[in-house]
């Protein structure tokens, strides 16, 4: 593992993928407007999803749905309430938003501003399986911290984020499945767009100009997560472009996440009612 990781060792993998195709293939003037495109749509992207991914937006929205329909403010709300899937359906807007800011917007920016094809950013298998190794020790670390934390008062109070996800198998389910679409979308958003348009431009030091947004989409979260998230970014850059594939990543990412929900889960189940949050 220590060979793996030792600085040179990484100093190679990142000249090496500098000296391929197709790193720094546009001259200058088209490099300079695929990194203003690419920018600007992050840029515009992240706002968008900040900003309207929230239940209260959610709620803004069948408010003014309930009254466009003759109704008082209060009435879909109230609907959705008392069915008691209020919080699943603010959590369907969540994600929805993620796929509209991560995968809807920069596919309409590949596809007509770049005229590239979408499969280029990552979207096939590719060499995913020959460097199981790499995805496989940036996972194992943070699945034996995910064991050594699941039973502080904190990280349970903070997992799962949907906290009717016990209520019934539907609800893991369903929340499950939300919680990964969002991921994909992730990965597509940051390994996939962000490293593969901006790399004819501007080569490996695509990765560190990835990694300053993605920090920053995780200051919300605890710190340990933050701070961990420069490091898993760069990795996780590193691997998504010799593997020319955003699934190893979704996998990792996949595996903590369910991991994180399922050691919560448990513990909250085994732990005396007192020492919970």
């Amino acid at each position: 593992m220590l060979r793996l990781l030792h600085p040179n060792k990484l100093w190679r993998a990142l000249e090496a993928i500098d000296e391929a195709k197709p790193s720094y293939t546009l001259g200058r003037q088209q490099a300079s407007k695929r990194v203003l495109w690419v920018m600007a749509t992050v840029c515009f992207c992240l706002l968008l999803i900040h900003y309207l991914k929230y239940a209260s937006s959610f709620r803004a929205l069948l408010a003014w749905a309930s009254e466009l329909a003759g109704h008082n403010p209060q009435y879909y709300l109230r609907k959705l309430n008392d069915a008691g899937f209020l919080s699943l359906w603010g959590y369907v807007w969540w994600s929805s938003w993620h796929l509209v800011g991560y995968v809807l917007i920069p596919v309409v920016v590949i596809r007509y501003v770049f005229k590239a094809s979408v499969r280029e950013m990552g979207l096939g298998w590719a060499d995913t399986h020959r460097h199981w190794l790499g995805y496989a020790l940036l996972l194992s670390p943070i699945l034996l911290f995910i064991y050594l934390v699941s039973f502080r008062a904190d990280f349970l109070q903070h997992y799962p984020f949907y906290k009717q996800a016990s209520r019934s198998w539907f609800d893991l389910l369903a929340w499950e499945a939300l919680y990964l679409l969002q991921f994909a979308a992730l990965e597509f958003f940051f390994r996939g767009f962000m490293l593969n348009a901006l790399r004819p431009a501007m080569g490996v030091n695509a990765i560190w100009v990835m990694c300053v947004p993605y920090l920053m989409i995780h200051f919300p979260k605890l710190w340990l997560e933050a701070t961990g998230a420069i490091l898993f970014g760069f990795f996780l850059g590193i691997l998504a472009l010799r593997s020319r594939s955003i699934w190893g990543g979704f996998l990792v990412h996949a595996g903590v996440a369910v991991t994180m929900d399922a050691a919560s889960l448990i513990s909250q189940a085994r732990l005396p009612a007192q020492w919970l949050p």
